[in-house]
């Protein structure tokens, strides 16, 4: 099988993938401890999918963005992969993906070297990671792994879906709801990924009928 025809699913990472608030909460904690910079952490937690350097925007100056982020970067590892948990069907979803010959692909906004941390740490084994890719820019990825079907939790997931041409699949279990969802064009609202492995299966079948 060619790999223009091969199953080639993509995920995102953040909410999708995995439960990465707590996570981020202990890290953004931590550079709030060491900048003496208060930090809503309550807040930061509750908008999960945009780049680092916008979230960093509402607590920083302009100008303190760039060190800020390296900061943030250098110290999440030791504050954030051990207490963030697989979301619930994520390697089931991602297994799914392989049972059906294809390929499963991480696609997301957060620094690589991070995203890599947290699947090896929860043993989830996509055949890629794609890091600091965001929204619409997901689509360089999604087109040059053809991927057919992208698997988010944001609207700019959906963005970034529609943008490569693929089938947008959602999830209501970050920061957008069902009817945000739909409304930024998603194809497919799921509960969570514990549907995704009879959605996928079904569209398999179809797909190659």
């Amino acid at each position: 099988m060619s790999p223009e025809t091969q199953l080639t699913v993509g995920f995102d990472l953040d909410m999708t993938l995995i439960d990465s608030r707590p996570g981020i909460k202990a890290a953004f904690e931590a550079l709030s401890a060491e900048t003496g910079t208060f930090i809503d952490t309550e807040q930061t937690v509750s908008r999960l999918g945009p780049p680092l350097d916008q979230e960093l925007a509402y607590w920083f100056p302009e100008s303190e963005i760039p060190a800020m982020a390296d900061r943030y970067r250098e110290i999440y590892p030791t504050y954030a992969i051990g207490p963030t948990p697989a979301m619930p069907g994520a390697r089931e979803a991602v297994e799914a993906v392989r049972a059906l010959g294809g390929r499963a692909i991480v696609v997301t906004a957060k620094h690589e070297p991070n995203a890599r941390l947290h699947l090896d740490h929860l043993g989830i084994k996509p055949d890629a990671v794609i890091g600091s890719l965001w929204a619409e820019a997901k689509a360089v990825a999604l087109r040059e792994y053809a991927a057919q079907v992208y698997v988010g939790d944001h609207v700019g997931d959906v963005r970034g879906a529609r943008t490569a041409g693929a089938v947008s699949v959602t999830v209501p279990t970050g920061p957008c709801p069902e009817p945000e969802l739909r409304e930024a064009g998603a194809d497919v609202v799921l509960a969570d990924l514990t549907e995704l492995p009879a959605w996928l299966a079904e569209y398999e079948r179809t797909r190659t009928a």
